[in-house]
């Protein structure tokens, strides 16, 4: 059993209003705040070396974290400033040829899909969309039969930001592997919500960031490498904590995952990291992973039951992302409006996608998180 009272006390911005923005930022709990808090007070007392070198014990320690947190080994998470900048580092550390086939799912995330299209000037890597089915999901049919010996990467997201569904990703890995392809997974929506375990789904890459529904800080993420993955890539750039300077025109990489790491980050940004997977853990991702989807369901049949609104997510398998249009109001115009009621919810707009060959209606986007109540759903559906 949850302890909802208990873990709103602990989540300051519970007494600030309704915030059903989990997929955008979700709200810390004290002690990613006072661990941050603690490690900036200690560099402004001692200095930002000196603060590390004191840390250091603790900083090893949020791989372990990171690392059981998604069922890998601590040797292969590396701390990233964001997933996007987790994400491009594998991307861009696989050493495309021209002719390299990519496949991905047409609801990509915008900024993935702008670095296939700059692989494809660059490097002649040929992207090709695998269809959805009639669920809205990554087609498995349309994907096995689209992988031969000419693709080098399966690269798609587990949840989308601007739609409800959960891709089925352990599916798509086995298809990958069968043919030989590196797989990719956009984790950035997933990890904090779902449970997720890198064994199970079978990818080789994994990003994810601490600012959505892991509740940590803005600015960090992590990128999971596979063992046997990491002889494959050779990373973007470097620096010297990717790598060795061993001689006047020689240099060592790294041996395990932290190759695809900058020396420079935010000490107090990574421990707070650490401390908000301690915090989901303890709860019990299994447990979030119930609460927040019954939630999610919940509130779409709520939002259903309104004459005037249309749910517009789509999957087999639903997360706590809930997307909805009103039939006269404009979603920026209603995020707005609730915005003057104190519940917080965003506009999803999607820049584009790659089957409708256009920009998609925006939605309104409501993310329900574990600390979220029923009488909160219930105040979100009086006010619409």
């Amino acid at each position: 059993m949850l302890d909802i009272a208990g873990i709103r006390a602990e989540t300051p911005g519970c007494r600030e209003g309704v915030h059903l923005n989990a997929a955008g930022s979700a709200l810390p709990p004290r002690v990613v705040l006072e661990t941050m808090r603690d490690h900036l007070d200690l560099e402004a007392h001692i200095g930002g070396y000196e603060a590390a070198d004191a840390a250091e014990a603790r900083l090893t320690g949020t791989y372990d974290s990171l690392a059981r947190l998604i069922g890998a080994r601590p040797d292969e998470i590396a701390y990233a400033e964001s997933a996007t900048r987790a994400w491009d580092m594998a991307f861009y550390g696989i050493p495309f040829r021209p002719g390299d086939r990519v496949l991905t799912s047409a609801g990509e995330y915008s900024s993935n899909t702008i670095a296939f299209l700059h692989a494809a000037r660059r490097q002649g890597v040929k992207v090709e969309v695998v269809p959805d089915d009639e669920y809205g999901q990554i087609s498995l049919d349309a994907l096995k039969a689209a992988l031969d010996d000419d693709v080098r990467l399966v690269a798609i997201n587990h949840v989308p930001t601007h739609d409800g569904l959960i891709n089925p990703v352990a599916e798509v890995g086995r298809l990958a592997r069968a043919a030989g392809a590196l797989y990719l997974l956009d984790a950035c929506q997933s990890v904090g919500q779902l449970a997720v375990d890198v064994g199970e789904i079978g990818c080789d890459l994994l990003s994810a960031t601490g600012r959505k529904f892991l509740r940590g800080p803005r600015g960090t993420g992590f990128l999971y490498v596979r063992r046997s993955a990491l002889g494959l890539l050779d990373p973007p750039f470097l620096d010297l904590r990717a790598a060795d300077w061993t001689g006047p025109d020689s240099y060592e990489l790294r041996g395990d995952a932290r190759r695809f790491e900058s020396w420079e980050r935010s000490v107090a940004g990574q421990l707070g990291l650490g401390a908000a997977a301690e915090y989901a853990m303890a709860i019990g991702l299994e447990v979030i992973e119930k609460r927040v989807l019954e939630l999610g369901a919940l509130l779409r049949t709520a939002l259903a039951e309104l004459p005037d609104v249309t749910v517009r997510d789509r999957g087999l398998h639903r997360s706590g992302i809930v997307t909805f249009t009103h039939r006269d109001r404009e979603p920026a115009e209603i995020v707005a409006s609730l915005a003057e009621r104190r519940i917080h919810v965003r506009v999803s707009q999607q820049t584009y996608r790659y089957d409708e060959g256009a920009r998609p209606e925006p939605r309104v986007r409501a993310s329900v998180h574990y600390y979220t109540t029923e009488d909160e759903i219930r105040r979100l559906i009086t006010a619409l």
